[in-house]
């Protein structure tokens, strides 16, 4: 199997790089990553200073999936996501919006949690349960860098607890190859991501990538064994939610032969919001693949 090494970091979604790797549609991937604090907090005495590192997210790649073109999409299917150093860091110091009520005395909060025996351990006394994701996962855009901050139709930072291992990540391909990158790995993360960091680990994280000739897509799209989900961001949030479930809306109209309103109607009742980081914007609209077996008659 075929490896991409974390380093050099990169912080862009750009096709003006050189690929790390080039794989053929069906073939599986290692891919190693940088924590989200680009390794600067390994004790509970470092800090994170962004005067000597700006950036955040840094993500691995591009990989180059042979054959991709403009107008198809690509399948990421997650196998698995492996902590590289045992352990996961994060800090209090970004509370941004909560400061009106929370104020601005806020400590640097760095915190490194060991990860064992399938827990992450945020205390002596509190032990999370291991559920690794992906913050960052993308294709890149043909016009236009973004960074790893926003995410977009592209994909972006997402920042979704589904991106996750036994989900499929659909994505746009607008550029020849792809450019695949992939990063930001969370050994957990709260719905929100209250601030702005979650549980961040150096990660090892195992794909398979599928290529969908001809399979045009607005956005990215999330398959889960039992959901399906669509992705939208921006603020004001609430426009994010109409957005996402429209897309839904017409996913289900496309491939699973429902009509509009009657998919509309249903999700009305059934359908569930994911929230990735709250300060983009950014949601995951979702519906259980039990109520698409049969779709009604219009």
């Amino acid at each position: 199997m075929k490896r991409v090494a974390a380093e050099p970091l990169v912080y862009e979604f750009t096709r003006h790089l050189e690929p790390r790797a080039r794989i053929q549609s069906g073939e599986s991937l290692l891919v190693e990553s940088e924590d989200a604090l680009s390794g600067q907090i390994r004790t509970n005495n470092d800090r994170r200073d962004k005067e000597a590192m700006p950036f955040s997210n840094p993500v691995a790649g591009p990989i180059f999936i042979e054959g991709a073109e403009p107008g198809d999409s690509i399948a990421v299917t997650i196998l698995k996501i492996e902590p590289r150093d045992g352990q996961a860091a994060t800090y209090t110091g970004a509370p941004k919006q909560l400061c009106e009520w929370l104020g601005t005395d806020v400590p640097p909060g760095a915190h490194v949690c060991p990860i064992r025996d399938g827990h992450v351990y945020w205390s002596d006394d509190i032990a999370i349960p291991y559920a690794p994701m992906l913050g960052c996962i993308g294709t890149a855009p043909a016009v236009g860098v973004p960074t790893t901050l926003p995410a977009g139709p592209h994909g972006g930072n997402l920042d979704l607890v589904e991106v996750c291992p036994g989900s499929s990540i659909h994505l746009p391909v607008f550029v020849e190859g792809a450019c695949l990158y992939l990063g930001d790995a969370h050994a957990a993360m709260g719905h929100g991501e209250l601030s702005a960091t979650g549980l961040e680990m150096a990660a090892e994280t195992t794909i398979c990538v599928e290529l969908m000739k001809s399979k045009t897509l607005t956005g990215p799209r999330i398959e889960t064994p039992t959901e399906i989900v669509t992705v939208a961001t921006g603020c004001p949030m609430e426009r994010s939610i109409a957005e996402a479930y429209a897309r839904l809306i017409l996913w289900m109209e496309e491939d699973f032969g429902w009509d509009r309103w009657k998919a509309y109607d249903v999700l009305t009742h059934v359908g569930r919001i994911s929230v990735g980081y709250y300060g983009i914007g950014t949601v995951g609209t979702k519906i259980e693949k039990k109520y698409l077996a049969t779709p009604p008659s219009a």
